[in-house]
């Protein structure tokens, strides 16, 4: 393949923000983008705009997403894994000694940030095309700590090796790219003030948050034809608040 093939781009959780950001790209510049999600008016208001495709399944449940395979591309060049997001801030906090809310908190992260990518990419790799390109969206927070998702989002990390390993000798990649504070996103879902943020930006070197566009130009990046020997890495964006150190 060169770089200005045609490629068939499979996206999740692209109904809105980095995911929505990702698929402008590849849209706009000429290749087959199927955005993917559990919303499907969100997930069809956004592939009118961009004027590709869209599948709604829950990329969590492995019956789902066995039935959206009729659906989906037959041939598969580049895979996104982007669905997830901290389920912690969309459910009340576990009681102090509620150990089984605890662990309802835990596997909904794990479910929403790790089962998604498995799931999925297990499900296309019969489709995947030597050459593929396999981008899965982490976080900081891997680095960083915050409980359950970061934990989630590490194990990604782990996962992420294992997957470039098996598939490299067909000239598939996989890498991970891992924001940090992302503006314009629905990540947060309302739960923390203006503070909060400016606190977590004043440690990046350009003292701002990432925007959705950055993120989506470093996996359109990953998934160009010729970057096929970056593979099993961690790629962050976050204005230095996680730095080679």
């Amino acid at each position: 393949m060169t770089s200005t093939t045609k490629r068939t781009v499979v996206i999740t959780g692209g109904g809105t923000g980095i995911g929505a950001a990702t698929a402008e790209l590849f849209a706009k510049t000429g290749h087959d983008v199927t955005i993917t999600g559990r919303r499907d008016d969100v997930l069809a208001a956004t592939a009118e705009r961009l004027g590709v495709a869209h599948v709604a399944f829950d990329a969590a449940d492995p019956a789902a997403v066995q039935a959206a395979l009729d659906q989906l591309p037959t041939t598969v060049d580049v895979l996104v894994n982007n669905a997830g997001g901290n389920t912690d801030r969309r459910r009340p906090p576990a009681t102090e000694g509620d150990l089984a809310g605890v662990a309802d908190a835990w596997r909904a992260n794990f479910e929403a940030n790790v089962l998604t990518a498995v799931l999925v990419t297990e499900a296309l790799k019969p489709r995947l095309a030597d050459g593929a390109r396999i981008v899965t969206v982490g976080s900081i927070a891997a680095k960083q700590g915050s409980g359950s998702y970061g934990a989630a989002k590490s194990a990604l990390e782990a996962w992420n090796v294992g997957l470039a390993k098996t598939l490299g000798s067909r000239g598939i990649t996989a890498n991970v790219v891992a924001p940090g504070v992302t503006a314009d996103t629905e990540f947060f879902a309302g739960t923390v003030s203006e503070e909060w943020i400016a606190e977590r930006v004043s440690t990046a070197f350009n003292r701002r948050p990432g925007t959705p566009h950055e993120i989506a130009e470093a996996i359109f990046f990953l998934g160009r034809p010729d970057s096929g020997h970056l593979t099993g890495q961690v790629i962050h964006l976050n204005g230095g608040a996680y730095a080679a150190r």
